[in-house]
């Protein structure tokens, strides 16, 4: 299994305290995000690793990692970095998000799921959010779920019919080598014949995973649930940085 990490994007609300640091390389108790991640991935024996990056390439002196560079980054978000190269969406994949951590247990749950399209969704999100007013719930990646199957992705999902439950995506998919192809043909032919708005996004250039997601399930292709349980945090406030570094105190 490859691993892909998109770590290309800047962060505004973080500014002051990146201090032109790329957000994946900020310290949670002397180790930076991405490290951590990595020290996860490899203690699971994921070594094929590739990490996407933006500006400042010369910042990223971690060893033993591929790296692309998105040298676009300042046109693109989380999509258009990932298919910088899309030669590497050829297998069996997981990508993540340059901005979380998350205990090994969700991890595990990832990598054990054996569908084609799947990612990950915390249905106990709520609880992240309490006391976090500098995030607040309107601004989750919501996820509506009917049985085993996503219906919808975007932010502010807020009801639910009685059979559907709502949960939040921590930013890890997962693509088997069927499920990479499925995803980069959509994206490929999005290419030829898309302009203008693209979902939530202004363009298909700009657009978020989550745009890419939703565009694949209004084609009738199906994107699972993976639930996982378990501590996450994604680091996207200064509150965020503080609450990282306690809950996560023994990395």
């Amino acid at each position: 299994m490859k691993v892909i990490i998109i770590a290309a994007g800047s962060s505004t609300r973080l500014a002051k305290e990146t201090s032109g640091v790329p957000k994946g390389l900020l310290k949670i108790n002397g180790k930076s995000i991405i490290e951590i991640q990595l020290d996860l991935f490899q203690k699971n024996q994921l070594s094929d690793i590739t990490i996407i990056i933006g500006q400042d390439k010369q910042k990223f002196d971690l060893k033993n990692l591929n790296y692309i560079q998105d040298h676009e980054f300042q046109n693109h978000d989380v999509l258009g970095s990932l298919m910088t190269d899309k030669s590497i969406i050829n297998d069996d994949i997981l990508t993540s998000y340059s901005d979380i951590i998350f205990e090994e247990k969700i991890l595990k749950s990832v990598t054990e799921f054996s569908g084609d399209i799947g990612i990950a969704v915390d249905l106990d999100w709520e609880k992240n959010y309490v006391n976090r007013d500098q995030h607040p719930t309107s601004q989750a990646d919501n996820v509506l779920i009917n049985g085993g199957e996503i219906l919808q992705i975007r932010k502010n999902i807020s009801k639910c019919k009685k059979n559907e439950k709502i949960g939040e995506f921590l930013g890890l998919m997962r693509l088997s080598k069927k499920g990479s192809k499925i995803f980069l043909d959509k994206y490929s032919e999005l290419e030829m014949s898309h302009q203008g708005k693209f979902h939530n996004a202004p363009s298909l250039e700009k657009a978020y995973l989550t745009d890419m997601l939703q565009e694949l399930i209004d084609s009738g292709i199906r994107i699972s649930p993976i639930y996982v349980s378990g501590e996450w945090c994604e680091i996207d406030t200064p509150q965020d940085l503080k609450k990282a570094r306690k809950l996560f105190s023994s990395f």
